[in-house]
């Protein structure tokens, strides 16, 4: 079955290609053959849009990479990047997709994780979207969903505040869709800023690059893919307590004010600091414009007033 889908996508691709948007879909891969078919079927069956995909594989042993090299020999839309590198993590695979691959000829740049699964008109919902709202870039809501046949909508569109990019992404980064404009900007900053490549977490980088430099970005209530929770996500949908913990005990820890204090330096962030006491009880005041949530609000809050009296 898988087969004659990717055979007959080679030609539907053919027929649209100069008939709809110009989608370029990065998609990084780690050890994914459980899940990836299912996915990029998920993916070349969007509707409305004329897409290529280039496939990131992280150095594996499950065979994902020549399953997907074999793929890309039957689908003129399918590119493999070269292989051999050990990133050890989504963020960096994305790093290296975004500086690697050639926005010239695109419209539109998507993100994918290996193992979700995309409804058939996520991306053509998702530029629609854009235009409507005079967007530049799109994230939305998912469903989370486990193998159990449990599924919880993922709520991320709440109002978005003047600094939650310090503190969060704009949902998860598998839901990203990005205008050549704003890839462009992101590409030069891991360009051109090396330290930036370090940055653990992708999808919270990309969301404070383009909104510190006022691009519009919506977030979009409408979920239009299932976002596939299980022991190998990294961070996963946060609506368990045990990943709540994790989060806490990570603020806690002070790992996250490496990279809130990375954003601060390398986005030239006026009269905010962490580096000092007061720097943090200051920023603690500012709050309510620290996450979108008002319970994440107050959460912020209370981890800045402890942080800043455990460690500093």
């Amino acid at each position: 079955m898988l087969k004659v889908l990717f055979m007959n996508t080679k030609k539907n691709y053919e027929f649209n290609r100069n008939s709809f948007p110009k989608v370029a879909v990065l998609l990084a891969a780690y050890n994914g053959m459980k899940w990836i078919k299912e996915q990029i079927n998920s993916i070349l069956y969007q509707k409305n849009v004329n897409i290529d995909i280039y496939i990131s594989v992280d150095s594996s042993d499950d065979g994902t990479y020549e399953w997907c090299l074999n793929l890309a020999k039957n689908n003129n839309n399918i590119n493999v990047l070269s292989y051999g590198i050990r990133y050890g993590g989504a963020g960096k695979n994305f790093f290296r997709l975004i500086k690697d691959v050639d926005f010239t000829n695109y419209d539109y740049i998507s993100f994918a994780d290996q193992d979700d699964i995309w409804m058939l008109d996520k991306l053509s919902h998702g530029i629609k979207q854009m235009k409507i709202n005079k967007a530049k870039a799109y994230s939305a809501n998912v469903i989370a969903f486990w193998e159990d046949g449990n599924e919880k909508i993922i709520d991320k569109s709440q109002p978005q505040r003047k600094l939650d990019y310090l503190f969060e992404g704009g949902g998860p980064g598998c839901t990203y869709i990005f205008s050549i404009e704003s890839a462009n900007l992101v590409k030069h900053y891991l360009t051109i800023f090396s330290e930036l490549n370090d940055f653990y977490f992708h999808d919270w980088l990309f969301y404070a690059i383009l909104r510190h430099n006022k691009f519009n970005w919506f977030i979009d209530s409408v979920p239009k893919m299932k976002y596939r929770q299980h022991m190998d996500n990294h961070v996963g949908a946060n609506i368990l307590i045990k990943s709540k913990l994790f989060r806490i005990r990570y603020v806690l820890s002070g790992k996250v004010f490496k990279y809130i204090n990375l954003l601060i330096v390398f986005l030239k962030i006026k009269n905010i600091e962490v580096t000092s006491t007061k720097g943090i009880f200051m920023l603690a005041m500012k709050a309510r414009h620290l996450r979108r949530r008002r319970v994440d609000q107050f959460f912020s809050f209370f981890a800045l007033i402890l942080y800043g009296i455990i460690h500093i």
